[in-house]
């Protein structure tokens, strides 16, 4: 099977690509790149208007798979990622059970390669069970298929255990990812510590607490030569010393969400649950330096941390209901309505920290458009304007604290190996 792509405006932050141009694939890799292409055997698909890019990576999903099922499995899931343009994901260990060791990698590696409509890289634990206590098979995992390891939603807060983590997974040549956030100082908080939570009356979580996370494993990673990735960053303090680090030489990398980007913690005022998260939406001088650590290169990559729940699980009072929301099908339009159509950044930008820079990060071959590499890829339309209804949602997460939002921007096609997986919102059954 071949397919052209015709006349889409080609976005390709690692090579300087940006051009109207065409794209040959040919069994399920870019064959060839350039104007005015033909192929009298080739499916024509028309992209005029439209930026081709490519295909978006997230690195910082919960697919729910295995054991909460309920919220989400491998199938919708990869739905929702191929409707919101992503052609892979990697998806976070705090599953039932936890993701700890080699044979649940293994599988879940075959399953997301039978089952998934996109790619899915596998995240393993730091520590069994997730308890901190004990590091995981972090070795054995590695050769199973794990991209990188992480005990996202709990804190390593022995530092004994982290230090050596990240000793143990860079002999193997691989990342940790860490939830930095210091677990004394947000016991019983269920919003940012500021101004609207003493107005609320609602117990906070302090900025100062990841920021002192964020120092101790920012130390630890700086006294071992490990790579570090600091996942969802939210606060000034911890962007702060990130740019710091990096300026030091300190191999340390980090995200930051489409909702810590672009919502504060007045969105909290309604006691909507769709608003509760960890860590929670901030006031507005940490969502500026979020977005001024995203432009000057201390914030690498764009991830959405997609965290469904079942709708009964957050049809409760605020305090009860627990932290996340879903977010692949909203994060590309989201960072183009706040971030590209107000001028702040520009497409390249924008595809970089959605594409090449998460797959950088990963250290896997991925993030590119070049001659012999797999043909996955997006297609946007940057100005195309749609209304946010959870209804129609792919993941079995409804809630959504952009429910309701007018956004401009939307994938249009999703390109795995070729094979379109979604085209105009129609995700492949």
């Amino acid at each position: 099977m071949r397919r052209l792509l015709k006349g889409g405006r080609v976005i390709d932050p690692v090579s300087g690509l940006d051009q109207v141009a065409d794209i040959l694939i040919t069994a399920g890799k870019i064959s060839e790149i350039g104007p005015d292409l033909a192929s009298p055997d080739a499916e024509i698909v028309d992209c005029a208007g439209k930026v081709v890019c490519p295909g978006l990576i997230d690195m910082h999903v919960h697919l729910r798979d295995p054991g909460l099922e309920a919220k989400e499995d491998i199938v919708s899931g990869t739905q929702a990622a191929a409707a919101g343009g992503f052609t892979m994901v990697a998806c976070m260990a705090n599953t039932r059970p936890i993701v700890d060791n080699s044979i649940l990698v293994e599988g879940l590696c075959e399953r997301a390669r039978r089952e998934g409509v996109v790619k899915v890289g596998v995240i393993g634990a730091v520590t069994k069970g997730l308890e901190g206590k004990e590091l995981a098979e972090i070795g054995d995992m590695k050769l199973a298929g794990a991209v990188a390891f992480s005990d996202d939603g709990h804190h390593v807060s022995r530092t004994q255990i982290f230090k050596s983590g990240l000793e143990y997974a860079s002999m193997f040549g691989c990342l940790v990812i860490t939830h930095a956030e210091d677990d004394d100082l947000v016991s019983g908080g269920y919003m940012h510590e500021g101004a609207v939570s003493a107005i609320l009356g609602i117990p906070g979580r302090p900025s100062v607490a990841e920021d002192i996370a964020v120092v101790r494993d920012i130390m630890l990673a700086e006294y071992t030569g490990a790579p570090l990735h600091i996942a969802h960053v939210s606060s000034r303090g911890a962007v702060d010393f990130i740019r710091m680090a990096k300026a030091r030489g300190v191999k340390i990398t980090a995200e930051a969400t489409p909702h810590h980007l672009t919502l504060t913690d007045e969105a909290v005022r309604g006691f909507d649950t769709a608003t509760k998260v960890n860590p929670p939406l901030r006031s507005a001088e940490h969502v500026a330096a979020l977005r001024a650590g995203l432009k000057d290169g201390t914030i690498d990559a764009i991830a959405c941390d997609h965290a469904p729940h079942a709708y009964e699980e957050k049809d409760v009072e605020f305090r009860y209901a627990p932290s996340g929301f879903t977010g692949l099908e909203t994060s590309l339009g989201v960072i183009l309505t706040a971030l590209y159509h107000t001028g702040d950044f520009s497409l390249t930008e924008i595809v970089e920290k959605m594409s090449s820079g998460p797959a950088r990060i990963l250290g896997i071959s991925a993030g590119k458009l070049s001659v012999g590499e797999a043909a996955d890829i997006t297609v946007f339309d940057p100005e195309q304007e749609w209304t946010v209804n959870p209804d129609t949602f792919y993941t079995r997460g409804k809630a959504s604290p952009f429910a309701g939002k007018q956004l401009k921007g939307r994938a249009v096609l999703t390109m795995v190996d070729g094979n379109i997986v979604m085209r105009d919102g129609q995700v492949k059954a």
